[in-house]
């Protein structure tokens, strides 16, 4: 999956961007106040989309 696909689909369930980190993007639900964090490659791992959705507890793609 792409990474901005990934992105978009975040944002459109409530999520911010928080911070940069080294390699990662970090964003976080204030409705839940959870956090996680989404690699910076193009192309991301579909199981991994999947984690990240159920870290920041947002339906999955």
């Amino acid at each position: 999956m792409k990474r901005r696909k990934l992105l978009l689909h975040l944002e459109k369930h409530g999520c911010k961007f928080l911070r940069e980190g080294g390699n990662h993007t970090v964003l976080y639900n204030p409705l839940n106040m959870k956090t996680s964090t989404v690699p910076r490659h193009t192309e991301i791992v579909d199981a991994l989309a999947k984690k990240i959705c159920k870290d920041l507890e947002v339906p999955q793609l």
